[in-house]
């Protein structure tokens, strides 16, 4: 319990309070995490504090810059096993939230942990973004698009804006040394329809972990040539 103890002393600092059911939440999650790494490769941390601190606590770091409440649309772009998506449904279960994948077993992974936490208004789906963001109910249709997959800034703006409604956020989750990469990027987050808003650097709670988050906000429409087809904005950034 020593491990849950800390968690929910760290999530305080964040003005989060978990119910007992939440926490409940949270060891099924790790659970299930940890046993479907041995045969599907979800992520290279396995040991619970430290999934505890580098994944799920650092994905609820987000309402360092956005206000959770209502029933916001969230939408998380290359979630892998979940992050930042679950944690934030697991606390905030008005959000309702998409999980957008391109590799099948991790979509079957996440649709599991769904259903065995008894998960309500969130939907896996397996794709690409360079191709999902071309469809209705998807172009232009979140409250909140997130992302914490390893790539530039430049090319996780064209997989991430189109899918902002105008008015909206993305909310990129980066390195604290991620300062010349996001400077490169403020073209691409232009053209994009983008404006970044806040950029914050900080340690996780009680850790040596320092992150960065930008929020940048959704203030014109995305033009309707980006993002371009599946594979061009890794290979040839904004």
């Amino acid at each position: 319990m020593v491990i849950e103890d800390k968690f929910k002393k760290q999530l305080n600092v964040f003005g989060i309070e978990l119910t007992k059911t939440q926490e409940q939440m949270f060891d099924k999650y790790y659970g299930y995490l940890f046993r479907w790494n041995n045969f599907v490769n979800l992520t290279g941390i396995t040991e619970k504090k430290e999934v505890y601190e580098k994944h799920f606590l650092d994905s609820l770091s987000f309402v360092k810059v956005i206000e959770m409440g209502g029933s916001q649309r969230l939408l998380d772009v290359g979630t892998g096993a979940g992050f930042p998506g679950i944690p934030l449904k697991i606390v905030f279960p008005e959000l309702q939230v998409v999980l957008l994948d391109s590799l099948r077993k991790r979509v079957d992974f996440l649709e599991e942990v769904v259903k065995e936490l008894g998960l309500e208004a969130i939907s896996c789906v397996h794709g690409r973004a360079e191709e999902l963001a071309r469809e209705e109910g998807y172009r232009q249709g979140f409250d909140l698009v997130t992302s914490r997959a390893v790539a530039d800034l430049s090319v996780l703006s064209e997989y991430a804006l189109p899918f902002v409604k105008v008015g909206g956020s993305f909310v990129a989750y980066k390195s604290a040394n991620a300062k010349e990469e996001v400077e490169k990027s403020f073209r691409a987050i232009e053209l994009l329809g983008g404006k970044i808003k806040e950029e914050i650097i900080f340690n996780l709670p009680d850790t040596k972990v320092e992150r960065m988050l930008l929020r940048i906000e959704k203030v014109l429409d995305t033009p309707s040539e980006y993002p371009r087809r599946v594979g061009k904005p890794l290979k040839k950034p904004l």
